[in-house]
C-alpha cells in the first residue's frame, strides 16, 4: 500500500477504528495480495519500493537488501509478513516470542495521534512463529526477540527451535548474562537491547558483550514516556538515540549498533546513519509517515552519496516520441480537412460527396473518432519526448520501463485495427517507420538502469499535497486505460453505442444498406483510438506511479502539457460536430476533474526546488 493510497484511507477509515483494527485490515490485506498469483507484482508494480543495489548491506555473511527494517511492534501477530518484504524493507524482527500465549494481552489505544503500548503488550507464541515461518516464502534476514519475562528452561526451548527460521536473536542484557553463564551452543548470534540510558550506563558492560563470540551487537531501542499502564516514543526519541550511537561508537567503532525507533522522517533515517547506526528498525514513524517511507529513506541515503549523474543515450527515443507527435499532427490535419482518403474511399466504394448526400452526420462522426485519435497520438509523442530527455538521458531505470512498456502496448494495437477487416495503409506504413526507430531506441536504452535520488526529508505539508496529487493522477491513468479498453473492445464488436446511432439518425443495418464496407472503416478507428488511449492511460499511470519527488518539475510540466491535445481534441471534436450528448461527454469531463485536482494538488511538491 503506497502513500499515495495510505494517507487518504488512513483519514478516511483507518483513524476511526482502534489500532490494532485498522492494522489488522491493512495487514491482512497486503498478505492476501502478495499471496495470489501475480500479486507480489502488482505491490512491486504500485509501490517501485525494491531497495537500490546500492543500498545492500552484509553482516555475517548475511545479505541485508537495505538497512532499513520493521520493528515487531509493527506486526506482533505476524499478519503481515507475507507482504513486507515487498514494502522495501531489509530486514524484519518477529516478537516478543514466548513460549505459550499469555493470558492477558493490553491492545494499542490511539491518543492525541499518540500510539500507546502497553507493557502486556501482544507477543507471538513459538508454535505461531514457526507456522508463519514455515509457511511463508521470506526472503529477507528476520531477528526473533524472545521476551524479557521467559524462564530459562523456556528460553532455551525457544532458541532451540526457531534457530533454523531465523538469522538473529535479540535478547535481554539480563538473559544475555544468564546464557554467559553456560556453554550453549547456537549457530546463530545474538544481539543485546538495551535502552539508551543502558547504554550510557553500562558501557563496560556491553564492552563485555563485544568480547563475546556468540554476541553480534547491540539494539537500542528508542526512549519512551510512560502514562498509566501505557507507554509512547519521547518527542525527542531521535536526539536521545542519536546521541547514545556517537557514545558508543566513539569507544567501540567495530560494533554493530541497530537502532530501533525514533524515525519518522527521511531525514531523521539519515541523522542516525550519520551518527554511526548501521541498521535502522522502524516502529510507530512508519505507521505515522506511511509504508513509502522506506523508500523515501533509499533516495534520500543515494543523495547522500551524491553520487554523479552518468548521462546515457536517449537520441532515438526522442526520434521515436517525434514521430508519434508528427504523425498526430499529420492526423489532426487529414481530420479537419479530408476526413478520408482515397483509399477509403475505394474500400467502402462511396465517395466523400456520396457520403455527404447521404448523410453529412456519417463524416462529421469519423471525423470525431479521428480527430480524438490524433490528440492523443500528440500528448503520446510529448510525454515519449519527456521521457527521453528527462528519464533515460539522466539513466532512470522506471522512465525506461515507462517509455518501453507503452511503446509495445501501442505497437500491440495495431492489429486491432484490422479486428473488421479493414487495413488502414497509411498505419501500416507509419508502423513500419516507426518499428527501426523504436528498434534503436530499445537497444540504446539497455545501459539505463539508475536509481533516483532525493533530498526531500521532511513529512509536510507539501508532501502530503503532492500525495494527494499524485493519487488524482493515478487515478487518471487508470481511467484512461479503462477507457481505452472499453473504446478498443466496442470498436472490435457492437462499434456503436447508443449516444452514437442517436447522433447518426440511423442503425448499424441503415449503415449497411449504405455500404457493407463503411462500418469495418468506423471501428477501425474506433479500435485504433481505444488503443492509444491505452497507450497514453500506461504512460500517464506509470509516470504518476514513479516519477513522483519534490522538485521534479519536467514530471509535472510533462503531465500538465502533455495531456491538453488529448483533453482539448476529445472535447473540441465533440463540439465542433455537435456531438455534446451530457452522458456521452461525461467520463472525459470525470478525467478533466481528474486532471485539474492533480495538477493543483502536485504543484507546490513537483515544481518547489529539490
Amino acid at each position: 500500500m503506497p502513500d499515495w493510497s495510505y494517507h487518504p484511507l488512513k483519514k478516511l477509515l483507518l483513524d476511526r477504528l482502534s489500532p490494532k483494527t485498522s492494522r489488522e485490515f491493512i495487514h491482512k490485506c497486503i498478505s492476501t495480495i502478495a499471496s495470489i498469483s501475480g500479486g507480489r507484482s502488482l505491490i512491486r508494480f504500485l509501490g517501485n519500493m525494491n531497495p537500490p543495489q546500492e543500498c545492500q548491506k552484509y553482516l555475517e555473511q548475511t545479505s541485508f537488501p537495505s538497512p532499513i527494517g520493521l520493528s515487531s511492534i509493527i506486526d506482533p501477530s505476524l499478519s503481515g509478513t507475507n507482504a513486507f518484504q515487498e514494502l522495501g524493507l531489509g530486514f524484519l524482527e518477529i516478537g516478543p516470542i514466548v513460549l505459550d500465549k499469555p493470558r492477558k494481552q493490553m491492545e494499542p489505544v490511539l491518543e492525541n495521534e499518540h500510539i500507546l503500548l502497553s507493557n502486556n503488550f501482544e507477543k507471538v507464541p513459538l508454535k505461531l512463529a514457526i507456522k508463519k515461518l514455515t509457511s511463508l516464502d521470506i526472503c529477507i534476514p528476520i531477528f526473533a526477540r524472545i521476551d524479557a519475562q521467559v524462564k530459562r528452561n523456556e528460553w532455551d526451548l525457544i532458541v532451540q527451535h526457531l534457530t533454523p527460521f531465523v538469522d538473529f536473536f535479540i535478547v535481554t542484557k539480563e538473559q544475555m548474562n544468564s546464557f554467559l553463564q553456560k556453554d550453549i551452543s547456537c549457530s546463530r548470534s545474538f544481539f543485546i537491547s538495551l535502552t539508551v540510558d543502558e547504554m550510557h550506563e553500562d558501557t563496560l558492560e556491553i564492552e563485555k558483550f563485544h568480547k563475546q563470540i556468540n554476541v553480534g551487537g547491540i539494539v537500542v531501542t528508542a526512549p519512551c514516556r510512560m502514562k498509566d499502564s501505557y507507554w509512547h516514543e519521547d518527542a525527542d526519541a531521535n536526539k536521545s538515540l542519536r546521541r547514545a550511537v556517537k557514545h558508543v561508537k566513539e569507544r567501540y567503532p567495530d560494533i554493530v549498533v541497530i537502532t530501533s525507533g525514533g524515525v519518522e522522517t527521511p531525514e531523521d533515517a539519515c541523522s542516525l546513519m550519520d551518527s554511526g547506526a548501521d541498521f535502522i528498525m522502524l516502529t510507530n514513524g512508519y505507521v505515522k509517515a506511511g509504508p513509502g517511507l522506506t523508500k523515501r529513506i533509499h533516495e534520500r541515503l543515494l543523495f547522500t552519496e551524491n553520487q554523479p549523474v552518468l548521462k546515457q543515450q536517449w537520441i532515438w527515443s526522442f526520434l521515436f516520441g517525434l514521430s508519434i507527435l508528427f504523425g498526430g499532427l499529420i492526423a489532426l490535419y487529414f481530420a479537419f480537412t479530408s476526413i478520408i482518403l482515397s483509399y477509403d474511399e475505394s474500400f467502402i466504394g462511396l465517395t466523400k460527396a456520396k457520403l455527404v448526400q447521404i448523410n453529412p452526420l456519417i463524416l462529421s462522426f469519423m471525423s470525431h473518432d479521428r480527430m480524438a485519435l490524433a490528440g492523443t497520438m500528440i500528448s503520446a509523442g510529448i510525454l515519449y519526448i519527456q521521457l527521453a530527455r528527462h528519464g533515460i538521458k539522466d539513466g532512470m531505470k522506471w522512465a525506461k520501463i515507462t517509455f518501453h512498456s507503452a511503446a509495445i502496448i501501442g505497437f500491440l494495437g495495431i492489429f486491432l485495427f484490422i479486428g473488421f477487416g479493414y487495413f488502414d495503409w497509411l498505419h501500416g506504413l507509419f508502423w513500419l517507420v516507426l518499428l527501426p526507430i523504436y528498434y534503436f531506441s530499445f537497444k540504446e536504452g539497455t545501459k539505463v538502469t539508475g536509481t533516483p535520488s532525493s533530498s526531500h526529508e521532511k513529512n509536510d505539508r507539501t508532501w502530503m499535497l503532492g500525495l494527494y496529487g499524485q493519487l488524482m493522477f493515478i487515478i487518471l491513468g487508470f481511467s484512461i486505460i479503462i477507457g481505452g479498453i472499453v473504446i478498443s473492445t466496442i470498436g472490435i464488436s457492437n462499434v456503436f453505442v447508443s449516444t452514437d446511432l442517436r447522433f447518426l439518425c440511423m442503425s448499424p443495418q441503415m449503415l449497411d444498406r449504405v455500404s457493407d464496407h463503411l462500418i469495418p472503416v468506423i471501428a477501425h478507428d474506433r479500435a485504433g483510438f481505444g488503443s492509444s488511449l491505452i497507450s497514453v492511460g500506461s504512460l500517464v499511470l506509470m509516470l504518476s506511479l514513479w516519477g513522483f519527488r519534490k522538485g521534479e518539475r519536467w514530471i509535472w510540466n510533462t503531465l500538465t502539457l502533455g495531456a491538453l491535445p488529448a483533453f482539448i481534441a476529445g472535447i473540441g471534436t465533440h463540439f465542433y460536430i455537435g456531438y455534446t450528448t451530457p452522458i456521452h461527454l461525461f467520463p472525459v469531463y470525470f478525467l478533466v476533474l481528474l486532471y485539474m485536482l492533480g495538477i493543483v494538488f502536485s504543484y507546490p511538491f513537483l515544481k518547489t526546488k529539490n
